[in-house]
């Protein structure tokens, strides 16, 4: 996928992208999502001239403002009932989930309150996570993924996403340093257009905004 603030997603890679405003990410997200019109095209054809239900099918951003819905978890994490037990548990694994089904009195079976509100907020983050990645799409945007949860669990989310998603395109939208430093490439927006590209390390060293930008997740 491209998009006029020149971004490239390579297809089957790992991409993160760092911008100095959320805004800026939000929105590039918006694009290649068609949620908002843009340049954007997938292999060569413009997203505007595909069907819509296409590019969703092709195209998932999951964000944080996705709600959980009351019902059956099993049915939350797959709602079109396309994935297997054993897929359902492998995303659970990749979002550090399974200790919130674990503790469920009747695990997958347990049914969801409205807006999910027994869990916590880290907590519904990794079971959207969980739900995107059970999705498998074509390509996944993932809008600030860890932003909820704490420093090991993030970790863990970090080290298992790449492998999760291993052949697929995702781009992940982010300032934490535990995640972008696992990612293929990293791509720097400032102003809402990338100035800078490259592996994390390096552009820690280069690139003086980027340094700043992604340390104050650590501040």
């Amino acid at each position: 996928a491209v998009n006029r603030a020149g971004l490239v997603l390579r297809p089957g890679r790992f991409t993160a992208l760092a911008a100095t405003a959320p805004e800026d990410a939000a929105a590039i997200a918006d694009r290649l999502g068609r949620y908002v019109d843009g340049d954007v095209t997938l292999h060569g054809v413009p997203l505007g001239d595909m069907a819509l239900a296409t590019v969703r099918e092709r195209i998932l951003v999951a964000d944080n403002d996705a709600h959980l819905f009351t019902g059956p978890l099993r049915a939350e994490l797959d709602p079109h009932d396309a994935a297997d037990r054993a897929t359902v548990e492998a995303a659970l694994v990749a979002a550090s989930a399974t200790d919130i089904v674990d503790a469920l009195p009747d695990g997958l079976d347990s049914r969801v309150a409205e807006r999910g509100r027994e869990f916590s907020g880290g907590q519904r983050q990794r079971l959207r996570l969980a739900r995107a990645l059970v999705a498998d799409p074509e390509t996944l945007v993932l809008v600030e993924p860890t932003s909820a949860v704490d420093a090991h669990t993030e970790a863990r989310i970090a080290d298992r996403l790449g492998a999760a998603r291993r052949g697929r395109t995702t781009l992940v939208c982010t300032t934490s340093p535990l995640v972008l430093s696992r990612a293929d490439q990293v791509v720097f927006v400032e102003d809402g257009k990338v100035v800078a590209e490259g592996p994390h390390e390096e552009l820690l060293a280069a690139e003086p905004r980027y340094a700043a930008t992604v340390s104050r997740e650590e501040d």
